[in-house]
């Protein structure tokens, strides 16, 4: 998935359709222990997420950030999840194209809708939906019942929402670094960002998808005394989506960690530099 083709996106966090990125490969140059700051120190191993919550519907970072809060802990290896028996008997597993298709024009609040119903734009939808459930704003109750609200099949979401509400409680709010109704404490930035990588239909029907998204993302609170720094991680989120009501929407999801690129050897930048970029260079509100 390219965030620079044709269409052109623009700033925050919501996306979707049918503009589909390259097949190069992705590396990510990792902080080392050269920086004095906090972001400069060795990084610490992935830990695994899995028990640590098991719902039907997982979404997006909230098992990263689960990870996140917990990291001082070892954990086993995240669980294979979520793939499809169907698979090989939809679309190809050929890394998609881009196809010179505009990007939809609807809106479901700030996030794009309007898929097309196709391969294409369940992948599109695919994409999008990753990047809004990996954003901040599923760390508080108003917006992360707007977020479920557009991106779910209406069937599911009473039910995801009530697992939701306790899996964000105030103890782990805590843990990741937050206040009880999911704000950053003063003179601190709040980071919780995810970017497509590339997308993959592994089946489809004229009513159902199912497609695999790998994924990058930031989550972490940055600025001066911050004990949480801003950390990547890398996965895998499958969503199966069915469509209803004129759209695609999520009936299930499930993450896998990884594939993860080996570190690089850029300096971390400073906790003020961080809290800078992400107040600077807004999210991406279309992602392909």
């Amino acid at each position: 998935m390219s965030f620079g083709d044709e269409h052109g996106y623009g700033g925050d966090q919501g996306r979707t359709d049918e503009s589909f990125g390259g097949t190069g490969q992705t590396r990510t140059r990792l902080p080392d222990a050269r920086s004095g700051d906090a972001y400069g120190g060795p990084r610490r191993p992935a830990r695994g997420s899995r028990s640590l919550i098991t719902m039907v519907g997982v979404v997006i970072l909230l098992i990263a950030a689960i990870a996140f809060a917990n990291r001082g802990g070892g954990g086993d290896d995240a669980p294979g999840g979520g793939q499809d028996a169907a698979r090989g008997s939809g679309p190809g597993a050929a890394p998609t194209a881009a196809t010179g298709v505009k990007p939809v024009t609807g809106k479901n609040g700030a996030i794009p809708s309007g898929f097309a119903r196709n391969e294409q734009g369940a992948a599109s939808a695919a994409a999008n939906y990753v990047v809004v459930l990996g954003s901040d704003g599923m760390f508080s109750a108003e917006s992360r019942g707007d977020i479920i609200r557009a991106t779910h099949d209406p069937a599911v979401t009473n039910g995801l929402l009530n697992d939701l509400d306790e899996a964000y409680s105030p103890g782990f709010l805590k843990n990741v670094g937050l206040n009880d109704d999911g704000s950053a404490p003063a003179g601190l930035t709040f980071v919780s960002r995810t970017l497509p990588i590339g997308t993959k239909v592994t089946a489809l029907s004229p009513d159902t998808a199912t497609v695999e998204v790998w994924s990058t993302g930031l989550v972490g609170l940055a600025g001066e005394g911050s004990t949480k720094p801003v950390t990547e991680t890398w996965f895998t989120m499958t969503e199966k989506l069915k469509w209803t009501g004129g759209d695609w929407k999520i009936t299930s999801s499930s993450q896998t960690e990884g594939p993860t690129p080996v570190s690089g050897g850029n300096r971390a930048s400073t906790a003020d530099e961080i809290a800078e970029a992400v107040q600077g260079y807004g999210g991406f509100t279309y992602a392909r």
